[in-house]
């Protein structure tokens, strides 16, 4: 199996045993990756709670929480590191509940594919929709651009200092 493969596999099954762990713990699991660093293979989860910021408490608690059932089902076929997180000022957005949350601030937005006349596939601009197919985002001097869900390759919060 390469690489690609094996680190989608974790990804994904990391998610579906550790989303519902997270969120027991009044937490959500935002994002998740699975990636070769100098050092060695890394599962880093980054975490945020509604209506707060997270901290070093929260990081630890989730970390206690996970750290067993990683063990448990132990279908990483690599020694890691465990690492837990917030997820920055500048936090992916991946699901609709994000994109919802960040209504009206500015947002960087990279698609898989050319969209638009002329086409681009960086959008960085204030999220001004969000519908259940996509978003659309106002590009200052370039106009409204609807983007589907699906052809989302990676999008963020740009945040202003």
């Amino acid at each position: 199996m390469s690489e690609k493969n094996i680190k989608q596999t974790v990804e994904e099954k990391a998610v579906a045993l550790l989303d519902p762990i997270v969120a027991g713990e009044g937490l959500e699991l935002v994002d998740l990756e699975f990636v070769r660093e100098r050092e060695g293979w890394v599962l880093r989860l980054f975490i945020d709670k509604p209506g707060g910021r997270v901290g070093l408490d929260e990081c630890t608690q989730v970390s206690r929480a996970v750290d067993p059932a990683l063990d448990v089902e132990d279908f990483i076929p690599h020694e890691y590191n465990l690492e837990v997180s917030s997820p920055g000022v500048n936090r992916p957005l991946k699901k609709p509940a994000h994109f919802d949350r960040v209504k009206g601030q500015k947002v960087k937005v990279k698609t898989f594919g050319p969209l638009g006349d002329p086409p681009r596939k960086n959008f960085t601009g204030t999220l001004a929709e969000v519908s259940g197919d996509g978003i659309s985002v106002d590009v200052e001097g370039a106009g409204t651009f609807h983007i589907l869900f699906k052809d989302i390759a990676k999008a963020n919060l740009e945040f202003e200092f």
